[in-house]
């Protein structure tokens, strides 16, 4: 059965750190997973979770940071000093420690550093700190097992014990030669029947898939996500392993990286949380919502070059929402498909195919709508030939907003911006900027105003 955190669990908790019963408390926290300790730490106050920090053994209390809110544990790590930090970063993963150290100011990233006894770890953590966050060298660890070609089996085994009492979990044995570069991988199957004199040189598998320091995040994920793996090797530029990425950080970048499209979809230009001050919310959300405005005062001067026609033709007007509504949302529709299919590399074929395929999309999309508001005008006894303007309009809209929705995240996305931008207001404007003014043209021209 699943461990459940309950309030009487918390509340019980705070008591004991109310009257600093530290016995009690390790013995109540001693079993619980460090996943359901960062939860129960993300319940309690400042004070009490330093506290609780400081108490608890560092094996668990530093895989139970990671699991925190980062501003939380942000501010948690300033209440920490510079050896109670050192010391949570001595149980973590090199690719966890860096991110932490990432997280201090400078000048107090260095004192930590400085304050780590071992000094291999310590020059780990500053390689991953030179590489950029998004990259495999951002993301990967150092801890990981490999094994010379020339080592025998039994030499083999011996090595791989001593490493593996520093790697969490091993997902790969990786083989390479004496200058350290990657020729392939080791099957613990191959190496358990193999005699104890055999060279690893003749049972280990040379090809193995692996990606530069520099690689992009989301191509990596894309690899690892192809091939199935649940690990991944990392080589500098003269394919020497230097670390390996694995699918508990690969998840959690996607993740990160889902969430900051939701939010450039969404209008918000900057990485926050629901608790963040008003200040920085407002800084996130302001300028779409400055662009918005601009595209609202835009329609409204399309709407007054074409007075006449809402003198002589009032209903024009009450149609006005209507075929903006339809225009962003038809944008925004051919958008996250595009922007989904970039993001998993599966936008294939020239822009003329593609072209071809948005405008017979749009072409049975309108048709079928047209029809519809055809209908609706029938039984509501408008005018066919009014009904007929909506339903041309409506249609030519459907393509345009289709047509924009569908190349804007495309011509984005090969000039290096995140294509993800074009989901969220930049089209939804855009679309009804231009939904309009075709609404209104096409009118006058059937019309004739």
């Amino acid at each position: 059965m699943q461990f459940q955190v309950t309030d009487e669990l918390i509340k019980e908790v705070k008591d004991l750190i109310k009257i600093e019963d530290e016995t009690q408390l390790n013995t109540v926290l001693h079993e619980i997973h460090f996943a359901d300790v960062a939860e129960i730490i993300s319940e309690l106050n400042l004070s009490q979770a330093t506290y609780l920090i400081k108490l608890l053994d560092s094996e668990k209390t530093s895989e139970a940071l990671m699991e925190l809110e980062e501003d939380f544990r942000e501010r948690i790590l300033e209440n920490l000093s510079v050896k109670e930090i050192a010391e949570e970063l001595e149980e973590m993963d090199t690719d966890d420690a860096a991110d932490v150290v990432a997280e201090l100011p400078e000048e107090r990233a260095e004192k930590v550093i400085a304050e780590i006894e071992d000094e291999r770890r310590a020059e780990d953590i500053k390689e991953l700190l030179s590489y950029a966050e998004d990259t495999a060298g951002g993301l990967m660890a150092k801890e990981l097992v490999k094994v010379k070609e020339t080592w025998t089996v039994a030499g083999c085994v011996r090595e791989m014990r001593r490493q593996a009492e520093k790697v969490t979990r091993v997902h790969s044995i990786y083989v390479v030669d004496k200058e350290g570069k990657l020729k392939g991988r080791l099957s613990l199957k191959d190496l358990l029947t193999a005699s104890a004199k055999t060279h690893i040189s003749e049972v280990y598998i040379p090809k193995v898939d692996s990606v530069t320091v520099d690689t992009e995040g989301e191509e990596v994920a894309r690899v690892m996500q192809k091939y199935d793996l649940e690990a991944i090797p990392v080589v500098d530029h003269d394919e020497v392993l230097v670390g390996r990425v694995t699918i508990d950080d690969m998840v959690d970048f996607i993740k990160d990286e889902a969430e900051k499209d939701y939010q450039l979809a969404a209008g918000i230009s900057q990485d926050v949380e629901a608790d963040d001050s008003v200040w920085e919310l407002t800084r996130a959300r302001l300028p779409w919502l400055i662009l918005g405005l601009f595209g609202g005062l835009g329609s409204v001067f399309i709407m007054e070059n074409f007075e006449v026609a809402l003198t002589k033709y009032r209903e024009l007007f009450f149609f006005t929402p209507l075929i903006a509504a339809m225009a962003g949302n038809v944008g925004v529709q051919s958008s996250a498909i595009i922007v989904q299919g970039l993001a998993n590399d599966n936008v294939k074929g020239s822009l003329f195919s593609r072209l071809v395929k948005e405008i017979g999309l749009s072409l049975i999309s309108g048709v079928t709508l047209g029809i519809l508001v055809i209908l609706f005008g029938f039984f509501d006894g408008m005018d066919l030939l009014f009904s007929f303007t909506i339903a041309i309009s409506m249609l030519c809209v459907i393509i345009v907003a289709a047509l924009v929705g569908t190349f804007v995240p495309i011509i984005l996305d090969k000039r290096g911006i995140d294509p993800a931008i074009a989901t969220g207001p930049f089209i939804t404007t855009s679309n009804d900027i231009f939904g309009i003014f075709l609404f209104f043209y096409i009118a006058k021209l059937i019309l004739g105003f």
